[in-house]
């Protein structure tokens, strides 16, 4: 599930990294920190507890999406790529959504990176009825949503599309075509916007608790991932 993130990691120019650099949370007080966390809301747009922004704000949250493409460094085709910023009242709701367009038959893979620098772990899950999942799934939404360390990819092998809500909370479409997906977003309020930035696109930080993670394993056990034939990268 990782190179769409990719896209993400490499629109950040150089510039952007030594900006990264010299405006750690390291630098942060305490309080500075925990008041940071604490600020919940830009605008109109609500954050989820997975995640924040800068301190200094180099981006500031909004709603939107934009289009963009990943090209395989291998064969050089191009897949077209959607991503979006949902505030979150609306972010579930949109993520269960953007499902039905990949049919009543679907893939899952689960992302995790609660075992902190040992990197990500992907779980894959064939063939679930979408209706099955998404029901379980809604019985999760506190972890989908708040949990900085999880994320989730929805797949239709054989139509060669995808949705993921990801450990950023970013909603994430990729495949062709794509106007069912960007419709789907613009009846939720969510618009294109060809000049927005995402919260990935500069320093951020990411949350979670022993919760979480118990949660996760959870999931991972009502989805049938549990054993280790479903580890693997993806």
């Amino acid at each position: 599930m990782g190179f769409l993130k990719r896209i993400l990691r490499n629109a950040v120019s150089d510039n952007a990294t030594q900006s990264i650099a010299s405006g750690s949370f390291e630098t942060l007080t305490d309080e500075e920190l925990q008041t940071h966390m604490g600020i919940e809301s830009y605008g109109v747009f609500d954050l989820t507890d997975a995640i924040r922004p800068s301190y200094d704000l180099q981006i500031v949250p909004r709603q939107g999406f934009r289009y963009d493409q990943y090209v395989d460094e291998t064969s050089g085709a191009a897949t077209p790529v959607i991503l979006a910023a949902a505030t979150r009242h609306r972010l579930m709701d949109l993520f269960l959504d953007l499902i039905d367009p990949l049919g009543p038959v679907v893939d899952v893979v689960l992302e995790t990176s609660h075992q902190g620098n040992s990197g990500h772990e992907d779980l894959y899950r064939e063939h679930i009825d979408a209706p099955v999942l998404k029901s379980t799934l809604l019985e999760f939404e506190d972890l989908l949503l708040n949990d900085g360390c999880t994320g989730i990819a929805i797949v239709n092998p054989s139509k060669r599309q995808e949705v993921q809500l990801d450990e950023h909370k970013l909603l994430i479409a990729y495949g062709d075509p794509l106007d069912e997906f960007s419709r789907l977003l613009i009846d939720g309020d969510v618009y294109p916007d060809d000049e927005i930035r995402f919260i990935t696109e500069a320093e951020h930080v990411h949350s979670s608790n022993d919760r979480y993670y118990d949660q996760f394993e959870q999931l991972k056990n009502r989805l049938g991932m549990d054993g280790d034939d479903f580890a693997g990268a993806w």
